[in-house]
């Protein structure tokens, strides 16, 4: 996917670490100019040594520090963007963190708020930002990270499970919001990855997470996870002219022929890749109507 953003700017959030630094690594690849933020300012120094010395001559890497759930942070940030780049087409929300992991009943209530204000809330705060530019130029690429919260039930992580389908669906209503001006808005789900996030569950043990949970996670860990490039990969894509037209989707990185997509853009006029409620006659059972 070499030079397949170039002439393109990025903001891409939470990069300074894991899956949001691989996505800004893929996407200076890919010859974008890209604006990474992140709240720590040591980890976002770190990173955008990094990032600089893999840029083309002339391209632009920049670092805001930021906490996106802060609506002051949030326009600082996006003011920055507008002032180093002619014109941003690309957002990524990749910054989210796990949140309060036991039962309901038992974790912090300001934690679990807390949790939905970084994944749920900061996303819509960038978007509702960029909208306005996105909107005048008649073209921008909203890419949202997703997760196993979206599509399945996490128990003792409830905070988390309820922002990730929360924010799917908020993507698939801003692309129907916007799809005549040109704005692709899309979310993904990167697979079992081995982030901060997987060490968080291991350290806090299973009787906070449970014991399938807590199993599962330690498999994964042992066995390597899904491949971060894959995801970033699917970044790119989706914030290339090659997915112009493909819109409120949620795409798995790891099992969806998501780079021949193109070649299905009729089909994709339809509820594929959406969320969805499951009746009885997807089931095969008789019962519950048509």
């Amino acid at each position: 996917m070499t030079g397949v953003l170039a002439g393109r700017a990025a903001v891409v959030t939470g990069a300074n670490q894991g899956l949001g630094l691989a996505i800004a690594r893929a996407y200076v690849a890919a010859g974008a100019d890209v604006l990474i933020c992140a709240r720590d300012a040591a980890k976002l120094a770190g990173a955008l040594d990094e990032l600089t010395q893999s840029a083309a001559t002339g391209q632009k890497v920049l670092g805001e520090t930021a906490d996106v759930s802060n609506p002051a942070d949030v326009t600082r940030l996006v003011a920055r963007a507008h002032a180093e780049f002619p014109t941003v087409q690309i957002l990524v929300n990749n910054a989210g963190v796990y949140g309060p992991l036991g039962s309901i009943e038992d974790v912090d209530w300001a934690d679990w708020v807390r949790a939905l204000e970084i994944n749920l809330y900061g996303s819509v705060l960038l978007c509702r930002a960029l909208l306005p530019h996105f909107r005048a130029n008649r073209y921008g690429k909203i890419i949202q990270l997703s997760g196993g919260g979206a599509t399945n039930p996490l128990p003792r992580i409830t905070a988390y499970a309820a922002s990730k389908a929360a924010i799917v669906r908020v993507a698939e209503s801003i692309a129907e919001d916007v799809r005549e001006y040109g704005i692709d808005v899309n979310s993904i789900a990167p697979g079992a990855l081995n982030t901060r996030l997987l060490d968080e569950v291991l350290a806090a043990g299973p009787e906070r997470v449970g014991q399938a949970f807590y199993s599962r996670s330690t498999r994964q860990k042992e066995e390597g996870g899904a491949p971060v490039a894959r995801a970033a990969e699917l970044a790119v894509f989706l914030g290339s002219a090659a997915s112009d037209g493909i819109s409120g989707k949620l795409l798995s990185a790891v099992w969806d022929p998501w780079s021949d997509l193109p070649e299905h853009r009729e089909d994709l006029n339809s509820d594929v890749y959406t969320l969805r409620r499951v009746v009885p006659k997807d089931r095969g059972f008789g019962w519950g109507g048509d």
